[in-house]
């Protein structure tokens, strides 16, 4: 069988390459002002527009780890995780049901995940902690991974990582769930603790965070300064609803921050988040741009002057 350490080269279909900076540059119908009635009336990532493309063959992994270099996952319908001890792995065009910690998780020091065209989900209530499932994709690794068309739903923090490209994900159904602690575990569609030694892009994604504060929900980006200062992040043309805040922009000590022509959404809440569209964003940081965000009906999106609290 071809992947999981078999070194069995597979030919990757062609894909098309992320952007990776500069102006937005979606495939979609997003309009330079206005309202947009739902993600995709205005060519926001969606079902239709991530996962798999083709057949998938059942692969029942349990918790497999990978341990060569280069290896290639394709076309698994697995009913496991994947915990990565290699460089240069891709898994392409396959489904992932976890009842793990994590979906997909690299370890320290490896290095060159891709995660393209796939669907990463678990079952409620089965996970490890307490019930829970904690991450859907996670980078432990040192630098850079691609995250790209993929539909990734459960998890409460389903993109975990302060370093990756994060383009035309569907994140959606996070299921709140009381952890190991006792407490509501945290939930947010994408979370950075900072401390990146790479760039963090996230990229034209729809971020969904249905899940109650009263019940742990967060945010639909969380970008905190839990582990070191949040630094070169671009937040470019996604869809947000959900959390607390709908986005948590880095704290005091962030800078080349850039946010723009996003659409904050009210589906779950009037001002997007619960509290609102966006906290701890550090308008004085230097390089930190905020520029062309607004509400689905049309609004702009502008933090409070100078603010970082919330």
């Amino acid at each position: 069988m071809p992947g999981a350490g078999s070194g069995t080269p597979v030919p990757l279909p062609t894909v098309r390459p992320p952007t990776t900076g500069g102006a937005s540059t979606g495939t979609g119908k997003f309009p330079a002002s206005g309202p947009c009635a739902s993600p995709a009336a205005c060519g926001f990532p969606g079902a239709t527009t991530t996962g798999p493309r083709i057949a998938l063959k059942p692969h029942n992994t349990g918790a497999l780890s990978i341990t060569k270099d280069g290896t290639v996952i394709r076309g698994w319908d697995i009913t496991g995780s994947l915990d990565i001890y290699a460089n240069n792995v891709t898994i392409i065009d396959s489904r992932i049901t976890s009842t793990n910690w994590w979906g997909i998780n690299l370890r320290p020091k490896f290095s060159g995940l891709r995660v393209l065209h796939s669907t990463i989900t678990g079952i409620p209530g089965k996970g490890p902690d307490n019930g829970g499932e904690d991450y859907g994709v996670a980078n432990m690794g040192g630098s850079s991974i691609e995250v790209g068309w993929c539909d990734i739903s459960v998890f409460s923090n389903s993109l975990s990582m302060g370093q990756g490209n994060l383009h035309d994900n569907y994140v959606h159904d996070l299921v709140p769930f009381i952890n190991s602690s006792g407490q509501w575990a945290h939930t947010d569609a994408v979370i950075s603790d900072g401390a990146g030694s790479a760039p963090l892009i996230i990229r034209h994604n729809t971020l969904l965070n249905p899940v109650g504060v009263e019940k742990g929900g967060t945010a639909s980006i969380g970008l905190y300064d839990d582990t070191g200062a949040v630094l070169t992040t671009v937040v470019d043309n996604n869809w947000l609803a959900g959390g607390a805040y709908a986005l948590y922009g880095g704290g005091a000590g962030a800078k080349g921050i850039q946010v723009i022509n996003n659409v904050f959404s009210s589906e779950y809440h009037p001002g997007s988040g619960h509290y609102g569209a966006v906290a701890h964003w550090n308008t004085g940081g230097s390089g930190n741009v905020w520029s062309g965000n607004r509400m689905s009906n049309g609004t702009p999106v502008v933090p409070a002057a100078g603010t970082t609290g919330g």
